[in-house]
């Protein structure tokens, strides 16, 4: 019986997370309850493996049709409306308010969540954007599209560590989503480090030639992930959406410059 709704459990978390970090229409096929989407994190790498898996398909057989770098900007272009650009919204909030804020904790918690876009969070996804399509397009086709299926999931393996090292930043009240993510249990743990690393797994599996690199490969993005870290609590004693939607992107993007210049 406990087993049973367990399991239960674990299938509406996953259905929400579809739902939350998705803007497919996965509502229309099952609704979970309401406390699901305070477990979302704990599958979004799962979430990670759908959308790398389009982004990277677009990718590969884009470049069938199309030049390489058109065929990466496809991809990039998927996998936005896969999404809602909802990770590059946080992106731009968190650039407006740890760009504009200086050492206001409140103020910086102001302007990310403002709706309005100003000058820091205009940059911040421009910057972002070119080192991400020039990163992808210096990749050889094949490459970047398993690195894209490795890339997404382990980022957002390593962003949800957030949730654990820090504490929310807003109450639940003044959340953007009137939600706050709960504390990943133990069990959880160890399915979001399954989720996060059996595609590591594969791209060493499928590219064993990297294997002499594992350990830059998987060391970047953590170090990537401890210096905004460093940042995020020396401003905020506290995270947001807006910061684990950042990292993800941020740290993601630090596997790809990575493998631009071991490939290079």
């Amino acid at each position: 019986m406990l087993k049973s709704l367990n399991t239960s459990r674990w299938y509406e978390n996953a259905w929400a997370a579809f739902i939350f970090f998705t803007r497919l229409p996965f509502y229309k096929l099952y609704s979970p309850n309401s406390e699901s989407y305070k477990a979302v994190v704990e599958f979004w790498p799962l979430t990670g493996w759908f959308t790398a898996s389009v982004t990277a398909a677009t990718l590969f057989f884009g470049a069938r049709l199309f030049p390489p770098s058109v065929a990466v900007a496809l991809a990039i272009l998927m996998r936005l409306l896969i999404t809602g650009a909802l990770h590059e919204d946080g992106l731009a909030d968190f650039c407006d308010g740890f760009g504009g804020g200086g050492s206001d904790r409140q103020r910086i918690l102001d302007i990310m969540k403002d709706s309005r876009i100003g000058t820091y969070g205009v940059l911040g996804l421009l910057m972002y954007g070119l080192l991400l399509y020039l990163s992808l397009s210096s990749l050889p086709v094949e490459t970047a599209a398993l690195t894209i299926l490795c890339a997404d999931p382990y980022s957002k393996m390593l962003a949800g560590q957030l949730l654990q090292m820090m504490p929310y930043a807003r109450t639940e009240q003044e959340a953007k989503a009137r939600m706050v993510y709960r504390k990943i249990s133990v069990p959880a743990s160890i399915g979001l480090a399954v989720q996060g690393l059996l595609p590591v797994a594969l791209l060493f599996y499928l590219r064993p030639a990297l294997l002499g690199y594992w350990e830059i490969i998987l060391f970047v993005p953590c170090l990537v992930m401890y210096v905004l870290y460093r940042i995020i609590w020396s401003k905020l004693r506290g995270y947001t959406g807006d910061c684990c939607g950042a990292l993800f992107l941020l740290i993601e993007l630090s596997l790809y410059l990575t493998m631009s210049v071991l490939c290079e």
